[in-house]
């Protein structure tokens, strides 16, 4: 099966970009359903990050409940209801091991506005640091929202740079004394490596070190399936950096451990120490200089004016559950670990290979994972694969140094779609002249 490389040339002309890799997510998404409506083939969806399983009933269920008690007119404290905060908090003691007061826990509108709220608070803090390091690859929205924001950023890619390679490299960078945040998710978008104790270690003793607030990224916590992180209160825990300092700045979602994207609620869990320290050059924008005030009432006031109050119920409901051991959450996930292990078979099987490893050499199987084909750029092996109706997204756009890679995600692709993503790669493998 092969689509007409006029009609898939025409259409991405209409973009007016020459360079495809340089298409964001969204676009990269409108590009390809034009393809479908105007080839009839359906395609096998790589490019979009978002969840491709039901909604957890608790969290509707707790919803409709919300509507029907009337909080539909109440609006929410900013700093959230206390039933989610508390919930909030059992959740990072029982899947994270992390003592913390539901004063250090904030719902958001999305793990989005926690990163919004979150870099922009940690980039007011001190003027002579505002500087922002990205250990990519990484969620190109990210620096999106910096651009915004009018705030500098520095990145480099960890590639080469596992293991105790990583101190000297960050070091690098914070010697300069111009940092004020390192950020990086874990497991990580859009590469599925995730960063082994020792990588973590580093990054928390460098943190206390320089002085710096690491903004952790856990929107897929739990979700490395080589380990059992889904009893709650029972070893072992999500891996964060949290474990070895102060410094912290965590961002959860329900959009992924929940598939609760629609609603748009995470939340931000800030350490104590973070929370009640004073940076006078926040009082530059806002009244307060402490950072727990700062975030809810400086930022989040400024934008949203606090997070649903019918999602916050859905969310404290969902965690309540989960930290109850109602529900296992992460073995509700594991579909999606299975179809990246089925898929990785498959893309090795005809000549590709997997750009970015774990330390240890091996891979999780789970949300994503990226492939390269020898010999072909990104941006050619990405339209080449829309004329066999296959779409994925650039590392490039994710800060990786690598010209070679794509980004997979396995959420929108069925199991019954399998056999058939084996079939087209076939056909493009014979086509490039692989056995």
């Amino acid at each position: 099966m092969s689509i007409q490389k006029e009609l898939v040339d025409s259409l991405f002309s209409q973009f007016g970009e020459s360079d495809i890799t340089r298409l964001s997510i969204r676009e990269v998404g409108r590009l390809v359903s034009q393809i479908e409506q105007q080839s009839g083939q359906e395609f096998i969806h790589m490019e979009m990050g978002a969840p491709g399983m039901p909604a957890a009933a608790i969290g509707v269920a707790a919803e409709k409940e919300a509507l029907e008690l009337g909080l539909a007119n109440s609006y929410p404290n900013i700093e959230g209801i206390p039933f989610a905060k508390t919930e909030i908090a059992r959740f990072a003691k029982l899947f994270i091991n992390l003592d913390v007061s539901p004063l250090n826990c904030v719902p958001t509108v999305g793990g989005m506005q926690g990163s919004f709220a979150a870099l922009l608070a940690a980039g007011r803090t001190d003027p002579e640091k505002p500087y922002t390091l990205f250990i990519d690859p990484g969620f190109p929205v990210n620096k999106s929202q910096l651009h915004l924001l009018g705030l500098p950023f520095k990145s480099f890619d960890i590639l080469n740079f596992r293991g105790e390679k990583l101190r000297e490299k960050i070091e690098s960078y914070l010697s300069e004394g111009n940092v004020c945040t390192i950020t990086y998710s874990s497991p990580n978008n859009p590469s599925w490596i995730s960063l082994s104790e020792q990588e973590l270690r580093i990054i928390g003793e460098l943190a206390a070190k320089y002085d710096i607030i690491v903004v952790e990224d856990l929107a897929y916590c739990c979700m490395d399936f080589r380990h059992d992180y889904g009893k709650p209160g029972v070893a072992p825990y999500q891996p964060t950096v949290a474990h070895y300092t102060e410094n912290y700045i965590l961002l959860l979602s329900a959009s992924k451990i929940f598939s609760y994207a629609g609603q748009r609620i995470g939340m931000i869990i800030i350490s104590e120490k973070l929370r009640t320290r004073h940076y006078p050059p926040l009082k530059n924008y806002f009244t307060a200089d402490t950072l727990g005030h700062f975030i809810p009432y400086g930022v989040l006031y400024a934008t949203t004016a606090g997070t649903s109050h019918t999602a916050q119920y859905a969310l404290a409901k969902m965690l309540k559950a989960a930290n109850d051991g109602e529900i296992d959450f992460v073995a509700d996930l594991h579909p999606y670990g299975e179809k990246a292990r089925q898929m990785k078979e498959i893309f090795v099987k005809h000549g590709f290979y997997i750009v970015y490893k774990d330390e240890a050499g091996d891979l999780a199987d789970g949300f994503y994972f990226t492939i390269a084909y020898p010999g072909m750029t990104s941006g050619k092996l990405m339209k080449e694969f829309l004329y066999y109706g296959i779409s994925a997204i650039s590392l490039a756009i994710t800060g990786s140094e690598n010209p070679n890679g794509l980004r997979a995600c396995v959420s929108f692709v069925r199991f019954d779609q399998i056999p058939l993503l084996d079939e087209r790669l076939k056909a493009f493998a014979e086509a490039h002249d692989q056995p």
